[in-house]
């Protein structure tokens, strides 16, 4: 099967043009066609490419799929922010392709949860504090199942990373509450990667106040957890991987 015979969902990485991958720049600047994520997509990735442009900010799940049907034989490329994997309603275009029996390929890029903890400087996962990574979102006009409620989350006191859910941040401090303490550490990061990053630190007590004093609104990630003390403090917590007693098929 030949590239032009299929539908490549590409993954545009954070924001910053130098966070696609490899595979998806090749992609993009051999493409025929782009349907790219309006603003949610940094424009400089565009810059160049020979491709007919479409931006389907704007566009219903029809008319994308309208503009692939024309464009059958062509190298499309279907040009979502982040990874494809994460809130980039990929699923419902590709049942829709295969209704069509059109091919479709999945190429990754790099979160905007990854280009936070990046830009913290640390990992998500300590020894001994968290070992866990809950991506999730707060109910909003989409819902979500009962049993993933953020107060029901936040109980497992893992570190998190809530996405689309800046706009309503006292709701997302309040169920919080109810599994972490008060002084756990919030990151609050808008527009990651972007030349008007910003950044915010609180805790649960105080960020719903320093976020609404930022102005951020939307396009912001909302990081939570004791793991967050780690791209601030020395927390003493090291893993067994280059301890040395601790023995394994590549060190004796």
């Amino acid at each position: 099967m030949t590239k032009k015979n299929k539908i490549y969902f590409v993954g545009a990485g954070a924001g910053d043009p130098e966070l696609i991958t490899v595979r998806g720049r090749k992609l993009l600047d051999t493409a025929d066609v782009v349907i790219y994520a309006g603003s949610l997509v940094n424009p400089a990735l565009l810059d160049g490419i020979r491709a007919e442009i479409h931006d389907s900010a704007g566009m219903t799940l029809d008319e994308i799929i309208n503009v692939i049907q024309k464009n059958q034989g062509k190298l499309i490329v279907r040009l979502h922010t982040g990874d494809p994997s994460f809130y980039s309603a990929i699923s419902e275009q590709i049942e829709r392709l295969r209704e069509l029996d059109i091919p479709y390929e999945v190429v990754p890029g790099v979160s905007s949860a990854m280009a936070g903890a990046a830009l913290l400087g640390q990992e998500l996962t300590i020894p001994e504090i968290s070992q866990t990574v809950i991506f999730t979102r707060i109910e909003g006009r989409t819902p979500v199942p009962e049993k993933e409620k953020l107060s029901a989350l936040a109980k497992h006191g893992a570190s998190m990373v809530i996405f689309l859910s800046a706009g309503m941040i006292e709701k997302v401090r309040d169920e919080l509450l109810e599994g972490y303490p008060e002084d756990t550490p919030v990151v609050v990061i808008e527009r990651v990667s972007w030349p008007e990053e910003r950044l915010v630190r609180g805790t649960l007590r105080d960020i719903a106040e320093k976020v609404k004093e930022a102005g951020i609104k939307k396009t912001a990630l909302i990081y939570v957890g004791e793991a967050l003390r780690a791209s601030e403090e020395k927390l003493g917590r090291e893993s067994k991987l280059y301890h040395k007693d601790f023995k394994h098929e590549y060190r004796k």
